[in-house]
């Protein structure tokens, strides 16, 4: 491993020729080869031989001179506890936790627990980057808002013509699939952009933004090459089962189209999910990431899909209650009142889109962070069960100092 937030080049285990323990085989007894993956040293060492048997003293009494050990006194395993209790031969060491997740695999909380604590710890680096984001993104969405919101919202539905109501629920596709798709390549980029935090993090490293943004300046070819890839899936995977119902005409396939729509776009999501992280922390090109990312996700498709899609409800959730007070105040100063939210006037006044716009970037800014930290958490817990990365992450942290600069290895 090398001393950048870049991890090295991934073993061959994922590729399908290892277990999904990711721990070497034990040695046998007596056997003088080691494992070409060894425990760091000082921290995970082999067993040392304990004393030479004896004589059993008398129940009650602790012999004297036993060995290296005095009176009272217990043999210690290289764990640092006793034989047979926690911390000896009785169970697991501890894992080491260098930084915000312990160097193990993960569970939920765990995954969820650090990448609150990434966010926390290197709030400067974290939010810099996502507010330029989520502004960016929110920019667009307002536009677009301000464009679709006349024929999306029709002023007398119950009359509306058969025209009116084809147009207002086309706009309403453009709108939501383009607010969608912009908060996907927003992600995206911030979970490319947040791999080298997040990877310090782990290390208990300091991130600056000074950094970060030279660690990933050299691969932003790589990253924008991923993103467009990504993005163009997504698309595609998305809209290509309405488009048959669209241009047929066939009410059958346009009722059918958009359920499978959502099962291909979450597939296609989960599947390549971790591309972003891999690209950024094992340096190889947009497609090599993504077949990373797919190799990963074998056999683990569901828990991937499960702890993403939790994050994602609880970001949703923060983001409303967050946007909340905002909607409240743009009600207020619109001219119609809340009264002109019931009848959806109010979105097409400018001061209302601004202002829900402003809380909009204020939400993003604040959960993204959470939702792109899990992506990157689950790509390191993905190497640590198949490639034993926890053991390559124990030496990199050894080779920092307290202040978590490298001081050499």
């Amino acid at each position: 491993m090398n001393d950048s937030p870049g991890w090295a080049t991934p073993g061959s285990p994922s590729d399908g020729q290892g277990s999904d323990s990711g721990r070497p085989p034990a040695q046998p007894a007596g056997d003088d080869k080691w494992s070409a993956t060894q425990p760091p040293p000082g921290q995970w060492s082999s067993p040392t031989p304990g004393p030479a048997p004896g004589p059993t003293p008398p129940a009650g009494q602790q012999p004297v001179g036993w060995g290296p050990y005095g009176p009272g006194q217990q043999p210690q395993t290289p764990y640092g506890g006793p034989y047979g209790h926690p911390g000896g031969w009785g169970g697991p060491p501890p894992a080491a936790k260098p930084g915000v997740i312990p160097l193990r695999p993960l569970g939920l909380g765990e995954i969820l627990d650090g990448a609150v604590a990434t966010l926390r710890g290197h709030w400067r680096t974290v939010l810099s980057i996502t507010l330029v984001v989520a502004a960016l993104a929110q920019l667009a969405i307002l536009l677009v808002q301000r464009l679709t919101l006349d024929t999306v919202i029709l002023d007398d539905p119950q009359n509306a013509t058969p025209e009116q109501l084809a147009e207002s629920m086309g706009d309403s596709l453009v709108l939501y699939g383009f607010q969608y798709y912009t908060e996907l390549l927003g992600m995206l980029l911030v979970t490319a952009l947040l791999a080298p935090v997040v990877s310090n993090a782990i290390l208990g490293r300091r991130s600056t933004l000074s950094a970060t943004l030279a660690t990933v300046r050299p691969l932003a070819p790589r990253v924008l090459a991923l993103t467009a890839l990504l993005f163009l899936g997504a698309l595609a995977a998305g809209l290509l089962p309405v488009l048959p119902g669209i241009l047929t005409g066939n009410i059958a396939l346009t009722v059918l189209g958009p359920p499978v729509g959502l099962v291909l776009l979450a597939w296609f999501y989960v599947t390549f999910a971790l591309a972003p992280p891999a690209l950024v922390l094992e340096r190889g090109s947009a497609v090599a990431a993504m077949k990373r990312s797919a190799k990963l996700v074998k056999g683990a498709w569901w828990r991937v899909f499960g702890i993403s899609l939790l994050t994602w409800l609880i970001r949703g959730i923060t983001a409303a209650v967050i946007v909340l007070p905002f909607a409240a105040v743009a009600a207020l100063v619109s001219p119609g009142g809340f009264g002109s939210i019931l009848d959806g006037s109010a979105a097409r006044d400018w001061t209302f889109l601004i202002i829900t716009a402003i809380g909009g970037i204020v939400g993003a800014t604040v959960t993204m962070p959470m939702q792109t930290g899990v992506t990157t958490l689950l790509y390191v817990d993905q190497r640590i069960r198949r490639e034993a990365l926890d053991l390559e992450l124990a030496r990199a942290a050894d080779r920092s100092g307290p202040d978590g600069t490298v001081t050499g290895g």
